[in-house]
């Protein structure tokens, strides 16, 4: 896998590129502010980017705004925020961009709950197949500050409960192992999720990460 590292600490970057070399994976390049994010990801075009939130100059959401930028000029390009912060708002308008975009994966992980390198390499696989890997609090913290919709609404207790667990990238088989239920359950559970969330088959967009999309953005 090819990868490009926005991170401003250099610790935590070279820590990142150690850890992606040892797996195997290529470091395009590794830089420490937005702009220079925007700039390797032309140069280079990875599978992938880990972007952290805060970084130079004024350490707010400069790593969420090269974030965006990224995502209208490479819409399919996977991106893995990991940081220690959570913006909502620009979570919204960075999740937006799939949905429009095409399947490309998005995840967000903060760095103090990820329990272990597997833990964070399993997740990076799963963004940069197209799918994603959203930190539970991530996605309490967009829900309380968005409001839900009338689709959302129809949902029912055990539907969101699935709907909850795909948010995390959880397969249906792991799904199933968390909510003790079978897996033919959970298979009957999706398919009531895509319906009610009208996302009929396509060959194009990939169902399951639009419904986390709608799921965090209504």
């Amino acid at each position: 896998m090819r990868v490009v590292i926005a991170e401003d600490s250099a610790v935590v970057r070279a820590g990142l590129i150690e850890i992606l070399l040892d797996r195997g994976h290529e470091v395009l390049a590794a830089v420490g502010d937005g702009d220079a994010l925007i700039e390797a990801v032309t140069q280079h075009r990875p599978d992938v980017a880990i972007i952290d939130v805060r970084m130079p100059p004024t350490h707010t959401a400069e790593g969420l705004h090269a974030a965006v930028a990224v995502r209208r000029t490479h819409p399919h390009l996977p991106l893995l925020v990991f940081s220690q912060h959570i913006e909502t708002l620009h979570v919204e308008e960075l999740l937006a961009g799939p949905a429009t975009g095409g399947a490309a994966g998005v995840g967000y992980l903060l760095k103090d709950r990820v329990a272990d390198v597997g833990e964070f390499l399993d997740a990076l696989d799963r963004v940069a197949a197209g799918g994603t890997a959203l930190d539970p609090e991530v996605i309490a913290q967009v829900l309380g500050a968005s409001r839900r919709s009338r689709q959302l609404e129809t949902l029912t207790g055990r539907e969101r409960e699935v709907l909850a667990q795909m948010a995390e990238g959880r397969s249906n088989t792991a799904i199933a192992e968390t909510l003790v239920i079978s897996e033919r359950a959970v298979e009957k559970h999706v398919s009531n999720i895509f319906s009610k969330l009208n996302l009929p088959p396509s060959q194009i967009d990939h169902r399951r990460v639009l419904a986390v999309l709608q799921y965090l953005n209504g």
